[in-house]
């Protein structure tokens, strides 16, 4: 018998400036069609938690988004964490202090780690008074005049580092780990 795991679907682009529109309802029934289970989104930006039997991640992520391109025309970065991936995040920004204001924290999900030569090549003075952190396939941002202002932007960070991301903020990545968590 295989293992059941839950996973954290996190879609970039998705309903974002009128863009590569995804209705919820249809996006929980394609997952469902793919035999994945429990299937649930979190508001319109593309979270979906589910549970899958065995198999491989990077494979799952793939079959997603082939259904995503067939079903709806669209291709997005599909990253998947699970729960235990989700509450280290949580527990591991560098940017939490007992006085930090969470609204200005966020996290870029990163489809693998990028290579420590790239991450080299970041621009820690880009943005004052913005910090960054790059930890495996996370990066950390805290973000003082919010991520409208900031030139810290996942393009550039793709771009330099030779990854794909997606970015939610601090709340909805707490809202995914408890949801993840049930």
């Amino acid at each position: 018998m295989t293992a059941t795991a839950t996973y954290v679907a996190l879609l970039r682009g998705i309903n974002v400036g009128g863009r590569s529109l995804v209705p919820m309802a249809e996006l929980r029934a394609l997952f469902t069609s793919l035999g994945l289970a429990d299937v649930q989104t979190y508001i319109q930006s593309g979270n979906v938690v589910f549970t899958a039997d065995g198999g491989e991640e990077e494979e799952l992520g793939a079959r997603i988004e082939a259904a995503l391109a067939e079903a709806f025309g669209i291709d997005p970065a599909v990253l998947l964490r699970t729960p235990a991936e989700l509450e280290r995040v949580a527990r591991e920004s560098p940017y939490l202090a007992p006085d930090a204001d969470l609204s200005k924290l966020h996290v870029v999900f990163l489809d693998r780690a990028p290579p420590a030569s790239a991450a080299a090549e970041l621009d820690p003075a880009r943005s004052p008074p913005d910090d960054f952190t790059v930890a495996g396939r996370e990066l950390y941002l805290r973000l003082p005049n919010g991520a409208g202002r900031s030139k810290l932007t996942l393009d550039y960070f793709e771009r330099v580092l030779g990854v794909r991301g997606t970015q939610r903020n601090w709340n909805t990545v707490l809202k995914l780990l408890e949801l993840a968590k049930r």
